[in-house]
Protein backbone atom coordinates (compact mmCIF):
# COMPACT_ATOMS: atom_id res chain seq x y z
CA UNK A 1 0.00 0.00 0.00
CA UNK A 2 1.18 3.37 -1.32
CA UNK A 3 2.43 5.43 2.35
CA UNK A 4 -0.10 7.91 1.75
CA UNK A 5 -3.01 5.64 1.62
CA UNK A 6 -1.10 3.93 5.03
CA UNK A 7 -1.01 7.34 7.05
CA UNK A 8 -5.17 7.82 5.37
CA UNK A 9 -5.74 4.73 6.76
CA UNK A 10 -3.71 5.16 10.42
CA UNK A 11 -5.73 8.61 10.56
CA UNK A 12 -8.76 7.60 9.73
CA UNK A 13 -8.66 4.68 12.49
CA UNK A 14 -7.24 7.07 15.31
CA UNK A 15 -9.98 9.53 14.88
CA UNK A 16 -12.78 6.48 14.94
CA UNK A 17 -10.82 4.74 18.04
CA UNK A 18 -11.05 8.62 19.87
CA UNK A 19 -13.37 9.11 22.47
CA UNK A 20 -13.92 12.83 20.65
CA UNK A 21 -14.02 11.55 17.35
CA UNK A 22 -13.02 14.44 14.33
CA UNK A 23 -15.84 16.65 15.01
CA UNK A 24 -14.61 16.73 18.50
CA UNK A 25 -10.63 17.09 17.69
CA UNK A 26 -11.87 19.84 14.79
CA UNK A 27 -13.99 21.64 17.85
CA UNK A 28 -11.01 21.41 20.33
CA UNK A 29 -8.83 22.98 17.99
CA UNK A 30 -10.95 26.04 17.15
CA UNK A 31 -11.79 26.29 20.88
CA UNK A 32 -7.83 26.34 21.40
CA UNK A 33 -7.15 28.82 18.69
CA UNK A 34 -9.78 30.98 20.58
CA UNK A 35 -8.41 30.64 23.70
CA UNK A 36 -10.97 28.00 25.25
CA UNK A 37 -9.23 24.99 25.59
CA UNK A 38 -5.45 24.36 25.82
CA UNK A 39 -5.17 21.03 23.30
CA UNK A 40 -7.58 18.91 21.55
CA UNK A 41 -7.69 16.64 24.07
CA UNK A 42 -9.02 18.85 26.66
CA UNK A 43 -12.67 18.47 25.12
CA UNK A 44 -12.45 14.95 26.19
CA UNK A 45 -10.70 15.17 29.05
CA UNK A 46 -12.13 17.98 30.91
CA UNK A 47 -15.78 18.34 30.47
CA UNK A 48 -15.67 19.76 33.82
CA UNK A 49 -15.59 23.91 34.76
CA UNK A 50 -12.11 24.11 35.79
CA UNK A 51 -11.15 25.33 39.81
CA UNK A 52 -7.59 25.78 39.26
CA UNK A 53 -5.06 26.29 36.16
CA UNK A 54 -1.73 24.52 37.66
CA UNK A 55 -0.78 22.46 40.30
CA UNK A 56 2.74 22.66 43.16
CA UNK A 57 3.09 19.42 44.59
CA UNK A 58 5.40 19.22 47.30
CA UNK A 59 6.23 15.59 47.44
CA UNK A 60 8.09 14.78 50.49
CA UNK A 61 9.69 11.53 50.06
CA UNK A 62 10.25 9.19 52.57
CA UNK A 63 6.86 9.47 54.93
CA UNK A 64 6.62 12.92 57.37
CA UNK A 65 5.80 11.39 60.55
CA UNK A 66 2.09 12.64 61.42
CA UNK A 67 2.18 12.28 65.14
CA UNK A 68 5.12 15.09 65.29
CA UNK A 69 3.62 17.66 62.95
CA UNK A 70 -0.26 17.85 62.60
CA UNK A 71 -1.90 15.06 63.85
CA UNK A 72 -1.97 15.66 67.96
CA UNK A 73 -1.87 12.51 69.92
CA UNK A 74 -1.92 13.47 74.07
CA UNK A 75 -2.88 9.86 74.61
CA UNK A 76 0.36 8.82 73.04
CA UNK A 77 2.59 11.20 75.75
CA UNK A 78 0.31 9.57 78.53
CA UNK A 79 0.83 6.11 77.16
CA UNK A 80 4.87 6.29 76.43
CA UNK A 81 6.14 3.24 76.61
CA UNK A 82 3.58 0.76 77.16
CA UNK A 83 2.71 -1.88 74.57
CA UNK A 84 0.36 -1.17 70.68
CA UNK A 85 -3.03 -2.87 72.13
CA UNK A 86 -3.41 -6.02 70.20
CA UNK A 87 -6.79 -4.67 69.08
CA UNK A 88 -5.66 -1.41 67.99
CA UNK A 89 -3.32 -3.06 65.69
CA UNK A 90 -5.91 -5.68 64.58
CA UNK A 91 -3.50 -7.95 62.79
CA UNK A 92 -1.83 -4.83 60.61
CA UNK A 93 1.07 -6.37 58.67
CA UNK A 94 4.04 -5.11 59.64
CA UNK A 95 7.31 -4.26 57.67
CA UNK A 96 10.39 -6.30 58.16
CA UNK A 97 12.13 -3.88 60.03
CA UNK A 98 9.62 -3.93 63.04
CA UNK A 99 8.30 -6.85 62.70
CA UNK A 100 10.98 -9.00 64.21
CA UNK A 101 10.52 -6.49 67.46
CA UNK A 102 9.67 -8.40 70.51
CA UNK A 103 7.08 -5.32 71.68
CA UNK A 104 5.77 -2.33 70.30
CA UNK A 105 6.09 0.72 72.81
CA UNK A 106 4.09 3.72 72.50
CA UNK A 107 6.22 7.13 71.48
CA UNK A 108 4.86 10.04 72.63
CA UNK A 109 6.03 13.19 70.05
CA UNK A 110 8.72 14.84 72.52
CA UNK A 111 7.32 18.30 70.58
CA UNK A 112 4.57 20.44 71.95
CA UNK A 113 1.39 21.10 69.60
CA UNK A 114 -0.68 24.12 70.19
CA UNK A 115 -3.99 25.60 68.16
CA UNK A 116 -3.51 28.48 65.14
CA UNK A 117 -5.49 30.29 63.59
CA UNK A 118 -9.17 30.79 63.20
CA UNK A 119 -9.68 27.28 62.32
CA UNK A 120 -7.93 25.98 65.62
CA UNK A 121 -5.64 23.51 63.74
CA UNK A 122 -3.65 21.31 65.70
CA UNK A 123 0.53 22.23 64.93
CA UNK A 124 4.03 21.02 66.54
CA UNK A 125 6.03 23.52 67.38
CA UNK A 126 8.29 22.20 64.33
CA UNK A 127 6.24 24.37 62.44
CA UNK A 128 6.42 27.81 63.23
CA UNK A 129 5.77 29.32 59.68
CA UNK A 130 2.84 27.07 58.64
CA UNK A 131 0.95 29.00 62.06
CA UNK A 132 1.02 32.11 59.51
CA UNK A 133 -0.75 30.28 56.74
CA UNK A 134 -3.65 27.65 59.18
CA UNK A 135 -6.01 29.30 57.41
CA UNK A 136 -5.45 28.75 54.35
CA UNK A 137 -5.12 25.09 54.61
CA UNK A 138 -6.93 22.19 53.99
CA UNK A 139 -5.61 19.27 55.72
CA UNK A 140 -6.32 15.77 55.10
CA UNK A 141 -5.51 13.54 58.34
CA UNK A 142 -7.55 10.51 56.84
CA UNK A 143 -5.15 9.34 54.15
CA UNK A 144 -4.41 5.82 53.39
CA UNK A 145 -2.63 3.98 50.93
CA UNK A 146 -2.41 0.06 50.01
CA UNK A 147 1.63 0.20 50.08
CA UNK A 148 4.07 -0.10 53.23
CA UNK A 149 7.41 0.18 51.36
CA UNK A 150 8.45 3.63 50.42
CA UNK A 151 9.18 2.40 46.38
CA UNK A 152 5.65 1.02 45.26
CA UNK A 153 4.01 3.39 47.60
CA UNK A 154 5.92 6.16 45.94
CA UNK A 155 4.92 4.63 42.61
CA UNK A 156 1.11 4.62 43.57
CA UNK A 157 1.42 8.43 44.58
CA UNK A 158 2.82 9.19 41.03
CA UNK A 159 1.51 6.88 39.12
CA UNK A 160 -1.57 5.20 40.63
CA UNK A 161 0.01 1.78 40.34
CA UNK A 162 2.36 0.00 42.70
CA UNK A 163 4.11 -1.09 39.58
CA UNK A 164 6.71 0.41 37.24
CA UNK A 165 5.77 1.65 33.81
CA UNK A 166 2.57 3.88 33.98
CA UNK A 167 2.34 7.39 33.53
CA UNK A 168 2.49 10.12 36.01
CA UNK A 169 0.11 12.56 37.32
CA UNK A 170 1.78 15.23 35.58
CA UNK A 171 2.31 13.13 32.42
CA UNK A 172 -1.66 12.77 32.72
CA UNK A 173 -2.12 16.21 32.62
CA UNK A 174 0.01 17.13 29.94
CA UNK A 175 -1.87 14.90 28.07
CA UNK A 176 -5.08 16.00 28.83
CA UNK A 177 -4.93 19.49 29.13
CA UNK A 178 -2.10 20.12 27.17
CA UNK A 179 0.17 23.54 27.68
CA UNK A 180 -0.23 27.33 29.06
CA UNK A 181 3.08 28.04 27.48
CA UNK A 182 4.96 27.00 24.16
CA UNK A 183 8.63 27.86 25.53
CA UNK A 184 8.37 25.96 28.59
CA UNK A 185 7.24 22.13 29.59
CA UNK A 186 4.12 21.78 31.20
CA UNK A 187 5.10 19.44 33.72
CA UNK A 188 8.83 20.30 35.65
CA UNK A 189 10.79 18.44 38.19
CA UNK A 190 12.52 19.64 40.81
CA UNK A 191 14.61 17.82 42.98
CA UNK A 192 16.41 19.04 46.13
CA UNK A 193 20.06 18.55 45.35
CA UNK A 194 22.47 16.64 47.82
CA UNK A 195 19.83 15.03 49.91
CA UNK A 196 19.88 11.47 51.17
CA UNK A 197 17.38 8.88 51.99
CA UNK A 198 15.08 6.91 49.71
CA UNK A 199 16.00 6.86 46.42
CA UNK A 200 14.08 8.33 43.07
CA UNK A 201 13.98 7.55 39.58
CA UNK A 202 13.02 9.52 36.78
CA UNK A 203 10.14 6.96 35.90
CA UNK A 204 8.39 8.47 38.64
CA UNK A 205 8.00 12.07 36.16
CA UNK A 206 7.87 9.76 33.26
CA UNK A 207 5.15 9.03 30.21
CA UNK A 208 4.83 5.44 30.73
CA UNK A 209 2.93 4.61 27.45
CA UNK A 210 2.13 8.06 26.59
CA UNK A 211 4.01 9.81 23.98
CA UNK A 212 7.49 10.43 25.74
CA UNK A 213 6.58 14.62 24.78
CA UNK A 214 4.41 14.49 27.87
CA UNK A 215 7.16 13.61 30.53
CA UNK A 216 8.23 16.11 33.12
CA UNK A 217 11.52 17.77 32.87
CA UNK A 218 14.15 18.16 35.15
CA UNK A 219 15.41 21.17 36.23
CA UNK A 220 19.07 21.27 37.95
CA UNK A 221 20.65 23.96 40.06
CA UNK A 222 23.68 25.37 38.47
CA UNK A 223 24.73 26.86 35.24
CA UNK A 224 23.14 24.19 33.07
CA UNK A 225 19.36 23.93 34.50
CA UNK A 226 18.66 21.48 31.59
CA UNK A 227 20.90 19.00 30.45
CA UNK A 228 22.41 19.17 27.07
CA UNK A 229 20.23 22.58 26.47
CA UNK A 230 22.95 24.50 25.69
CA UNK A 231 24.65 24.94 22.31
CA UNK A 232 28.31 23.11 22.11
CA UNK A 233 31.28 25.42 21.68
CA UNK A 234 31.36 26.91 18.32
CA UNK A 235 27.98 26.49 17.61
CA UNK A 236 26.02 29.72 17.04
CA UNK A 237 21.96 29.89 17.61
CA UNK A 238 21.83 30.97 13.91
CA UNK A 239 23.83 27.76 13.35
CA UNK A 240 22.09 25.83 15.40
CA UNK A 241 18.61 26.73 13.71
CA UNK A 242 19.40 26.27 10.56
CA UNK A 243 20.49 22.77 11.88
CA UNK A 244 17.00 22.25 13.25
CA UNK A 245 15.63 22.87 10.17
CA UNK A 246 17.50 20.15 7.90
CA UNK A 247 16.90 18.17 11.09
CA UNK A 248 13.00 18.00 10.77
CA UNK A 249 13.01 17.69 6.77
CA UNK A 250 14.91 14.26 7.44
CA UNK A 251 12.31 13.30 10.28
CA UNK A 252 9.60 13.90 8.35
CA UNK A 253 10.68 12.04 5.32
CA UNK A 254 11.84 9.19 7.84
CA UNK A 255 7.78 9.74 9.53
CA UNK A 256 6.54 9.45 5.76
CA UNK A 257 8.37 6.33 5.16
CA UNK A 258 7.05 4.35 8.70
CA UNK A 259 4.30 6.74 10.41
CA UNK A 260 5.77 6.09 14.05
CA UNK A 261 4.12 9.16 15.99
CA UNK A 262 7.22 9.16 18.17
CA UNK A 263 9.17 10.40 15.14
CA UNK A 264 6.81 13.91 15.30
CA UNK A 265 7.19 14.13 19.06
CA UNK A 266 10.79 14.46 18.46
CA UNK A 267 10.60 17.18 16.17
CA UNK A 268 8.06 18.55 18.39
CA UNK A 269 10.67 17.83 21.33
CA UNK A 270 13.91 19.76 19.60
CA UNK A 271 12.17 22.73 18.84
CA UNK A 272 11.09 23.08 22.55
CA UNK A 273 14.94 22.57 23.34
CA UNK A 274 15.40 25.46 20.96
CA UNK A 275 12.94 27.66 22.52
CA UNK A 276 14.38 26.92 26.40
CA UNK A 277 17.10 28.23 25.18
CA UNK A 278 15.91 31.84 26.08
CA UNK A 279 13.10 30.53 28.70
CA UNK A 280 14.77 28.70 30.64
CA UNK A 281 17.42 31.54 31.52
CA UNK A 282 15.14 33.45 32.25
CA UNK A 283 13.03 31.71 34.23
CA UNK A 284 15.84 30.11 36.37
CA UNK A 285 17.47 33.20 37.26
CA UNK A 286 16.32 34.20 40.68
CA UNK A 287 18.93 37.56 40.43
CA UNK A 288 15.57 39.30 39.68
CA UNK A 289 13.74 38.47 43.10
CA UNK A 290 14.02 40.83 45.81
CA UNK A 291 15.79 40.93 48.81
CA UNK A 292 12.12 40.63 50.35
CA UNK A 293 11.04 37.99 48.39
CA UNK A 294 14.32 35.89 49.80
CA UNK A 295 13.57 36.63 53.19
CA UNK A 296 10.44 35.74 53.18
CA UNK A 297 11.31 32.00 51.86
CA UNK A 298 14.37 32.22 54.61
CA UNK A 299 17.89 32.32 53.80
CA UNK A 300 18.20 28.63 51.68
CA UNK A 301 16.41 30.14 48.35
CA UNK A 302 19.46 32.37 48.05
CA UNK A 303 21.23 28.70 47.52
CA UNK A 304 20.11 27.20 44.07
CA UNK A 305 18.94 23.56 44.36
CA UNK A 306 17.87 23.56 48.24
CA UNK A 307 14.15 23.11 49.21
CA UNK A 308 13.35 26.91 49.48
CA UNK A 309 15.25 27.69 46.37
CA UNK A 310 12.96 25.03 44.60
CA UNK A 311 10.12 26.84 45.95
CA UNK A 312 10.91 30.33 44.89
CA UNK A 313 11.52 28.17 41.34
CA UNK A 314 8.47 26.54 41.24
CA UNK A 315 6.31 30.43 41.99
CA UNK A 316 8.39 32.05 38.90
CA UNK A 317 7.33 28.99 37.08
CA UNK A 318 3.79 29.10 37.78
CA UNK A 319 3.86 32.69 36.28
CA UNK A 320 4.89 31.72 33.34
CA UNK A 321 1.62 29.24 32.62
CA UNK A 322 3.64 25.56 33.77
CA UNK A 323 0.82 23.10 34.06
CA UNK A 324 2.52 21.11 36.44
CA UNK A 325 5.51 21.67 39.18
CA UNK A 326 6.82 19.05 40.96
CA UNK A 327 9.25 19.39 44.10
CA UNK A 328 10.71 15.86 45.57
CA UNK A 329 12.30 16.27 49.08
CA UNK A 330 14.26 13.54 50.42
CA UNK A 331 14.89 12.74 53.86
CA UNK A 332 11.62 11.89 55.84
CA UNK A 333 12.40 8.35 56.39
CA UNK A 334 13.19 8.49 60.38
CA UNK A 335 13.25 4.52 61.31
CA UNK A 336 15.61 5.79 64.19
CA UNK A 337 16.84 8.90 65.73
CA UNK A 338 13.51 11.18 64.80
CA UNK A 339 13.79 13.70 66.88
CA UNK A 340 17.22 15.13 65.52
CA UNK A 341 16.10 14.37 62.14
CA UNK A 342 12.59 15.68 61.59
CA UNK A 343 13.94 18.90 63.32
CA UNK A 344 16.45 19.10 60.87
CA UNK A 345 13.44 18.56 57.72
CA UNK A 346 11.31 20.90 59.29
CA UNK A 347 14.18 24.02 59.30
CA UNK A 348 14.36 23.41 55.49
CA UNK A 349 11.23 22.68 54.44
CA UNK A 350 8.35 24.75 56.85
CA UNK A 351 9.74 28.21 56.53
CA UNK A 352 9.65 27.61 52.18
CA UNK A 353 6.38 25.85 52.28
CA UNK A 354 4.78 28.32 53.83
CA UNK A 355 6.00 31.25 51.98
CA UNK A 356 5.03 29.15 48.68
CA UNK A 357 1.30 29.93 50.10
CA UNK A 358 1.98 33.68 51.31
CA UNK A 359 3.32 34.63 47.82
CA UNK A 360 1.09 32.82 45.56
CA UNK A 361 -1.73 34.24 47.61
CA UNK A 362 -0.22 38.11 47.60
CA UNK A 363 0.42 37.78 44.03
CA UNK A 364 -3.46 36.77 43.35
CA UNK A 365 -2.35 33.60 42.33
CA UNK A 366 -3.67 30.93 44.93
CA UNK A 367 -7.21 31.81 43.48
CA UNK A 368 -5.95 29.41 40.12
CA UNK A 369 -3.17 27.26 41.92
CA UNK A 370 -3.56 23.97 43.85
CA UNK A 371 -1.04 23.17 46.51
CA UNK A 372 -0.19 19.75 47.83
CA UNK A 373 2.35 18.85 50.77
CA UNK A 374 3.10 15.37 51.85
CA UNK A 375 4.47 11.92 51.20
CA UNK A 376 3.58 8.47 50.38
CA UNK A 377 2.33 7.21 53.95
CA UNK A 378 2.63 8.40 57.67
CA UNK A 379 4.27 6.61 60.73
CA UNK A 380 3.61 4.33 63.44
CA UNK A 381 2.11 5.91 66.61
CA UNK A 382 4.73 2.80 68.33
CA UNK A 383 8.91 2.93 68.28
CA UNK A 384 11.10 1.70 65.71
CA UNK A 385 13.68 0.31 67.72
CA UNK A 386 14.76 1.14 71.63
CA UNK A 387 12.63 3.81 72.69
CA UNK A 388 14.43 6.58 74.86
CA UNK A 389 13.76 9.50 77.18
CA UNK A 390 15.51 11.50 74.35
CA UNK A 391 15.16 9.41 71.68
CA UNK A 392 12.54 7.28 68.86
CA UNK A 393 11.82 6.10 65.29
CA UNK A 394 8.77 5.29 63.74
CA UNK A 395 8.65 2.96 60.93
CA UNK A 396 6.02 3.02 57.92
CA UNK A 397 2.37 3.20 58.15
CA UNK A 398 -0.15 2.97 55.44
CA UNK A 399 -3.50 3.13 57.54
CA UNK A 400 -3.67 6.98 58.15
CA UNK A 401 -1.40 9.99 57.49
CA UNK A 402 -2.20 13.43 56.79
CA UNK A 403 -1.41 15.67 53.86
CA UNK A 404 -2.63 19.04 53.59
CA UNK A 405 -3.79 21.10 50.16
CA UNK A 406 -4.25 24.91 49.58
CA UNK A 407 -5.33 27.46 46.79
CA UNK A 408 -8.13 27.32 44.59
CA UNK A 409 -11.19 24.67 44.48
CA UNK A 410 -10.60 23.48 48.49
CA UNK A 411 -11.76 24.46 51.74
CA UNK A 412 -9.52 26.49 53.12
CA UNK A 413 -9.37 26.46 57.33
CA UNK A 414 -10.58 22.68 57.56
CA UNK A 415 -9.33 19.30 58.70
CA UNK A 416 -11.05 16.35 57.11
CA UNK A 417 -11.28 13.00 58.71
CA UNK A 418 -9.95 11.86 62.21
CA UNK A 419 -7.94 9.25 63.53
CA UNK A 420 -8.53 6.90 66.98
CA UNK A 421 -6.89 7.90 70.22
CA UNK A 422 -3.58 5.97 69.21
CA UNK A 423 -3.26 7.54 65.60
CA UNK A 424 -3.53 3.97 64.73
CA UNK A 425 -6.60 3.68 62.44
CA UNK A 426 -9.02 6.05 60.80
CA UNK A 427 -12.37 6.62 62.87
CA UNK A 428 -15.71 8.05 62.37
CA UNK A 429 -16.53 11.45 63.73
CA UNK A 430 -18.05 9.84 66.62
CA UNK A 431 -14.93 7.99 66.88
CA UNK A 432 -16.14 4.68 65.75
CA UNK A 433 -13.01 2.68 63.31
CA UNK A 434 -13.48 2.34 59.69
CA UNK A 435 -12.58 0.08 57.27
CA UNK A 436 -12.13 2.08 54.04
CA UNK A 437 -12.04 0.26 51.04
CA UNK A 438 -10.68 1.61 47.72
CA UNK A 439 -13.86 -0.16 45.82
CA UNK A 440 -16.57 2.27 47.08
CA UNK A 441 -15.96 6.21 48.90
CA UNK A 442 -16.03 5.74 52.82
CA UNK A 443 -16.77 9.43 54.16
CA UNK A 444 -14.44 10.71 56.64
CA UNK A 445 -11.25 8.40 54.50
CA UNK A 446 -9.25 9.21 51.75
CA UNK A 447 -8.11 6.73 49.46
CA UNK A 448 -4.87 7.61 46.90
CA UNK A 449 -7.20 7.57 43.64
CA UNK A 450 -9.62 9.27 45.57
CA UNK A 451 -6.96 12.62 46.23
CA UNK A 452 -6.14 11.76 42.61
CA UNK A 453 -9.51 12.24 41.45
CA UNK A 454 -10.20 14.88 43.87
CA UNK A 455 -7.01 16.81 41.68
CA UNK A 456 -8.21 15.97 38.57
CA UNK A 457 -11.70 17.60 39.14
CA UNK A 458 -10.15 20.45 40.55
CA UNK A 459 -8.50 20.74 37.23
CA UNK A 460 -11.84 20.63 35.11
CA UNK A 461 -10.75 16.54 34.15
CA UNK A 462 -13.20 13.48 35.15
CA UNK A 463 -10.93 10.90 36.26
CA UNK A 464 -13.43 8.51 34.84
CA UNK A 465 -12.89 10.22 31.22
CA UNK A 466 -9.25 10.62 31.21
CA UNK A 467 -8.38 7.19 29.83
CA UNK A 468 -6.21 6.01 26.81
CA UNK A 469 -6.26 3.06 25.20
CA UNK A 470 -2.63 0.37 25.81
CA UNK A 471 -2.18 -3.09 24.50
CA UNK A 472 -6.15 -3.20 24.28
CA UNK A 473 -6.88 -1.80 27.39
CA UNK A 474 -7.77 1.69 28.62
CA UNK A 475 -5.84 2.73 31.44
CA UNK A 476 -6.59 5.78 33.42
CA UNK A 477 -4.56 7.15 36.52
CA UNK A 478 -7.09 5.98 38.70
CA UNK A 479 -7.42 2.96 37.27
CA UNK A 480 -10.97 1.55 38.12
CA UNK A 481 -11.21 3.25 41.70
CA UNK A 482 -11.51 6.68 43.05
CA UNK A 483 -13.83 9.20 43.93
CA UNK A 484 -14.05 12.30 44.34
CA UNK A 485 -14.14 13.55 47.92
CA UNK A 486 -16.48 16.80 47.60
CA UNK A 487 -16.28 17.58 51.50
CA UNK A 488 -12.67 18.97 50.17
CA UNK A 489 -14.34 21.28 47.95
CA UNK A 490 -15.01 24.93 48.16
Amino acid sequence: MPPMQLEALTRRHFFGATSAGLGGAALASLLAQQGFADSPAQTAAAPLPAKVKRVIYLFQSGGPAQHDLFDYKPLLNQKNGEQLPPEVRGGQRLTGMSAQQSSLPLAGSQFKFAQHGQSGAWLSDLLPHHREIVDDLCFVKSMWTEAINHDPAITFFQTGSQIAGRPSLGAWLSYGLGSMNDDLPSFIVLVTANQGDQPLYARLWGSGFLDSKFQGVQFRPGAEPVLYLSNPDGVCRSGRRAMLDKLSDLNRLQFEQELDPEIESRITQYEMAYRMQTSVPDATDLSQETDATFEMYGADSRTPGTFAANCLLARRLAERGVRFIQLYHQGWDHHGGLPAGIRSQCRETDQASAALVKDLKQRGMLDDTLVIWGGEFGRTSYSQGALTATDYGRDHHPRCFTVWMAGGGVRPGMSYGATDDYGYNIVDADGAPLTPTKDAFTPGAVHVHDLQATILHLLGVDHTQLVYKHQGRRFRLTDVHGHVVNDLLA
